[in-house]
C-alpha cells in the first residue's frame, strides 16, 4: 500500500468518524476533508474545486427548486381532501398515502413530497381516532422507496448515473431506475399496509413542538364579495362546502348592518361582506375558492413592491402596544404603517363587529401582511411580538398546472434524450421563477446549500481514493472475498454494505466513496457494473433503520411521537425484503 493511498484511506475513515461523532455539521466536514486531502497532496489544488462545476451540483440543485415549485401546487393537497373523506378503512387510507407519496417522490424531493402529504395523514388519523404513528412512518419509507423510481427522485441516483458515465461513456438515463424502484415501491408497499399496523405503536401521540404551542385554531376575517365571485349569488352552504366545513361564516354585513347567519341556504350577494372563522391555511382556502377580497386585499400593500416580498406574520399583541383600546381603522394601519390586519383571533371567541372597528386588547393574536423586509421594524413600533411567518397567498389564484406542466417537460426532454439532465432541469428551474411558479426568493430559500456545499467537496475526495488506486485496492479485497459467492451474493453483498454505511453517512456521501468501489469490484470478477451500481443506489436510498440516517425519518419522529428503536422494528423486516426482492430484479433488468 503506498503513502498516497494511506493517507486517502485514513481521510476517509476521518471523515466517517466525524460524520459518526455528529458534533460538526456534514458541511464543514466535507471541507475539512477536502483542505486536510489538500494538506496531504492526495487532491491538487487544480483539482480542489473542480466538484462545484460538476453537473451533479447543478442537478441536484435545480432539482430543489423545480420540487419547491411543485409542491405549492393546491392540485395534490386538493385530492388528498376528498379522499380524506371517503376512505374510512385503515389499510385503504395506507394504500393511498403511502402510494401518493411514493409517486410524488419519484417526481420531486421526497421530503418535500412527504411534506405535502403529511397534513392529510394527521387528518386521517385524527378523523378515525388513531394514533398518527400507524401512517407517518410508513410514508417515510414509502417517500424512500420513490425516490428510487427516477434519475431525479434522491441524490444518489444522480451520482451513480454520473459513475456509469465515466466508465462507459453512457449515464444511466431518467426512467432506467424505474423496473427496480418500481417494482421495490410495489412490494414495500404490500408490506407497509399490512404490517405497519402490528410492528407500530399504535398508542404514540406527536410531540408537542414550540410552533404547535403558538399554533392559533381560530382567527376572525371578513372578506367582501365582488360582483364576479364564483359564489356571488350562491348559498351559504355552496360556500361552506368549498370550504370543505372547515371554515364558519359568523356573520354577514350587507348595506353596512351585520345579519347573523341562521340558515345554509342563505344566498350570498354581490357586496357582501362574509365574517369568517377558521385556521389560516383553511381561511385561505376559502377566500381563494371563493374568490373573495380580503381586507384591505383590494389595496396594493405598499407601492413599488414586489408580491414576492410580501409576507404575512403572525403576532400577539403586548400589553403596553400602541394598539391596545384602539381600532385598525382609527389607527390607519395600512395608511400610516403600510401594514393590513387579515385577521384576529381572541381567545377563541367570535367576532361581532367589524375587523377594522374591533378594540384591539393585549393578547390579541393578529394576522399581519406586509413587506418582508419592513415588518420587523413595523412589529416593535406597534408592539407586536412575532410568533411566525406564515406563508399564506391569501386572495391570490394558485397556478397549480404550470409546475407540473414544465416539471413534465423536463423529464420527457431528458427521457428521450433530446436534452442533458442538467440543462433540462436548469432550464425548468429559470422557468419557474420566470413564470411566477415560484419567487426567485423562495428559489434560494428552497435549495439545500449544506448538500451543494457537501457534494462540491466530497467529488475531489473521492475521486482521489480512485485517482490514488485506494478503490481499486478495496475492490481487489472485496472480490477476493466474493470469489466463491455467485453473481447474486455479489450484488447483494455490495447493497447490504452500502445500505450498512448510509445510516452514518449521508447518503449522497455513501454513493460517492461505494460506487467506484461496487464498479471496480464488477470489474475484478468480470461482471458489468450495471447491476452494482444499481445496487448501491437502491443500497443507499433505503435507510429504514434510524431516524437520523435520512431527513425523512427525521421529519416523522416527532409528529408521530416515535423512539429510535422504532425504526429498526418496521425498518429491519423492510431493508430484508428490500435485498430479497431488489437483488433478483436488478439482475433480471441488468444482468451481469
Amino acid at each position: 500500500m503506498t503513502l498516497p493511498q494511506v493517507l486517502s484511506f485514513a481521510i476517509i475513515i476521518g471523515m466517517m468518524v466525524l460524520f459518526i461523532w455528529g458534533r460538526l455539521r456534514y458541511d464543514l466536514v466535507a471541507m475539512l476533508a477536502l483542505a486536510v486531502s489538500l494538506l496531504a497532496g492526495t487532491v491538487t489544488p487544480e483539482d480542489a474545486f473542480s466538484g462545484f462545476s460538476d453537473d451533479i451540483v447543478i442537478i441536484v440543485g435545480s432539482a430543489l427548486v423545480v420540487s419547491a415549485a411543485v409542491s405549492r401546487s393546491e392540485m395534490i393537497e386538493v385530492a388528498l381532501r376528498w379522499l380524506v373523506r371517503k376512505l374510512g378503512s385503515y389499510h385503504a387510507q395506507l394504500a393511498v398515502l403511502v402510494g401518493g407519496v411514493t409517486i410524488l417522490s419519484a417526481l420531486i424531493k421526497n421530503i418535500g413530497a412527504l411534506a405535502m402529504m403529511m397534513p392529510a395523514s394527521l387528518k386521517m388519523a385524527r378523523k378515525s381516532g388513531r394514533s398518527p404513528a400507524l401512517y407517518l412512518m410508513p410514508m417515510a419509507f414509502g417517500s424512500l422507496l420513490g425516490g428510487l423510481i427516477t434519475l431525479v427522485g434522491t441524490s444518489p441516483n444522480i451520482i451513480v448515473s454520473r459513475v456509469r458515465e465515466q466508465m462507459t461513456g453512457e449515464p444511466f438515463r431518467m426512467f432506467d431506475y424505474a423496473p427496480v424502484g418500481l417494482g421495490l415501491s410495489a412490494v414495500g408497499l404490500v408490506f407497509l399496509m399490512f404490517a405497519a399496523r402490528h410492528l407500530l405503536p399504535a398508542d404514540r401521540r406527536a410531540t408537542a413542538s414550540l410552533g404547535e404551542a403558538v399554533n392559533i385554531a381560530d382567527y376572525n376575517t371578513e372578506a367582501s364579495v365582488p360582483p364576479d365571485a364564483p359564489v356571488a349569488g350562491k348559498t351559504i352552504g355552496h360556500f361552506l362546502g368549498l370550504a370543505d366545513g372547515e371554515v364558519t361564516v359568523t356573520g354577514v354585513i350587507r348595506n353596512d348592518k351585520r345579519r347573523a347567519v341562521t340558515l345554509s341556504d342563505s344566498v350570498i350577494e354581490p357586496g357582501d361582506v362574509l365574517q369568517l372563522r377558521g385556521k389560516p391555511n383553511a381561511l385561505e382556502r376559502a377566500v381563494s375558492k371563493g374568490g373573495l377580497l380580503l381586507a384591505r386585499q383590494d389595496v396594493p400593500s405598499p407601492p413599488d413592491t414586489p408580491e414576492a416580498r410580501i409576507g404575512v406574520i403572525e403576532a400577539v399583541v403586548k400589553t403596553a402596544s400602541p394598539l391596545v383600546g384602539q381600532s385598525a381603522a382609527r389607527l390607519q394601519l395600512f395608511d400610516q404603517h403600510g401594514v393590513n390586519l387579515l385577521a384576529l383571533s381572541r381567545a377563541g371567541k367570535r367576532m361581532t363587529e367589524r375587523l377594522s372597528e374591533t378594540m384591539l386588547d393585549a393578547g390579541d393574536v393578529l394576522l399581519v401582511q406586509g413587506p418582508l423586509d419592513l415588518l420587523p421594524g413595523r412589529m416593535q413600533a406597534l408592539g407586536l411580538l412575532p410568533l411566525a411567518e406564515r406563508e399564506l397567498r391569501f386572495g391570490s389564484v394558485r397556478r397549480d398546472l404550470l409546475p407540473v406542466a414544465i416539471l413534465a417537460a423536463a423529464m420527457a426532454l431528458t427521457a428521450v434524450g433530446l436534452v442533458p439532465v442538467a440543462i433540462a432541469f436548469f432550464g425548468a428551474a429559470l422557468a419557474m421563477i420566470l413564470t411566477g411558479a415560484i419567487s426567485a426568493e423562495a428559489a434560494y430559500e428552497a435549495i439545500e446549500w449544506p448538500i451543494l456545499i457537501m457534494l462540491g467537496a466530497l467529488i475531489p475526495v473521492s475521486e482521489a481514493l480512485q485517482k490514488t488506486g485506494g478503490a481499486e485496492l478495496i475492490g481487489d479485497l472485496l472480490s477476493a472475498t466474493a470469489a466463491g459467492l455467485p453473481v447474486w451474493g455479489a450484488v447483494a453483498l455490495i447493497m447490504v454494505a452500502a445500505m450498512a454505511v448510509t445510516p452514518f453517512l449521508n447518503n449522497a456521501a455513501t454513493v460517492l466513496v461505494m460506487a467506484p468501489i461496487a464498479a471496480i469490484f464488477a470489474e475484478r470478477l468480470g461482471h458489468a457494473p450495471d447491476p452494482f451500481l444499481m445496487a448501491v443506489a437502491v443500497g443507499a436510498g433505503c435507510d429504514f433503520l434510524t431516524p437520523i440516517g435520512h431527513q425523512c425519518n427525521t421529519l416523522v419522529m416527532g409528529p408521530g411521537g416515535y423512539r429510535f428503536g422504532d425504526y429498526a422494528r418496521l425498518g429491519a423486516p423492510l431493508s430484508a425484503l428490500v435485498v430479497l426482492v431488489g437483488v433478483p430484479l436488478i439482475l433480471a433488468v441488468w444482468p451481469a
